[in-house]
């Protein structure tokens, strides 16, 4: 049972690293990704749509992408879809493609998204430290019940920490890397 418990808190732990790592590609860089224009979802004849499922995104080069809706009506939508979103993004159409330029970003805006970037750590951390509390509050239900010694209770809350620190380490990771990424000019 208690390692049934460390292996849940463990999974849990490493989903929440995961999604952070989903959350860190909506954050712009320097660099063109398809990543990017992910979260815009698109009005589709009366229903939300994400992007990708109404158009084509590619890469053309470091600082670009070109988006080709799969039918010429939705290509207002899309321009508006993009316009609204949050990512400051201003679309260019031709005829049936719309290009979106990156402009280079601003020391002043690496510094503000960097700031981000450590929130979104924080936040991270902090749903990792939850599950670690989780963990450790049914360890102590079992020994309430009687089911494990206080041995055994002491033993899988060090590994539950074991395993928390872990965690946060990957989560340090994964936000040193982004902030290397926004960084490089």
């Amino acid at each position: 049972m208690l390692n049934e418990i460390k292996k849940d808190a463990q999974t849990r732990m490493n989903k929440s690293i995961e999604a952070l790592r989903q959350d860190l590609t909506k954050v712009r860089t320097g660099r063109a990704s398809t990543a990017l224009v992910d979260s815009i979802k698109v009005s589709y004849y009366g229903s939300e749509m994400p992007l990708t499922q109404v158009a084509s995104v590619a890469v053309t080069d470091a600082r670009s992408l070109t988006i080709t809706p799969w039918e010429k009506p939705m290509v207002a939508a899309v321009e508006k879809a993009i316009i609204n979103s949050d990512l400051g993004l201003t679309p260019n159409t031709a005829g049936t493609v719309i290009r979106i330029n990156l402009p280079a970003l601003t020391e002043e805006r690496r510094k503000e998204l960097s700031k981000h970037v450590h929130a979104e750590g924080e936040n991270a951390k902090v749903a990792i430290r939850n599950i670690r509390r989780d963990a450790n509050h049914q360890v102590k239900e079992l020994l309430k019940d009687k089911q494990a010694s206080e041995d055994d209770v002491r033993r899988s809350e060090d590994e539950i920490q074991k395993v928390t620190d872990d965690a946060i380490k990957g989560v340090d990771e994964v936000v040193k890397a982004k902030e290397q990424e926004l960084m490089a000019v």
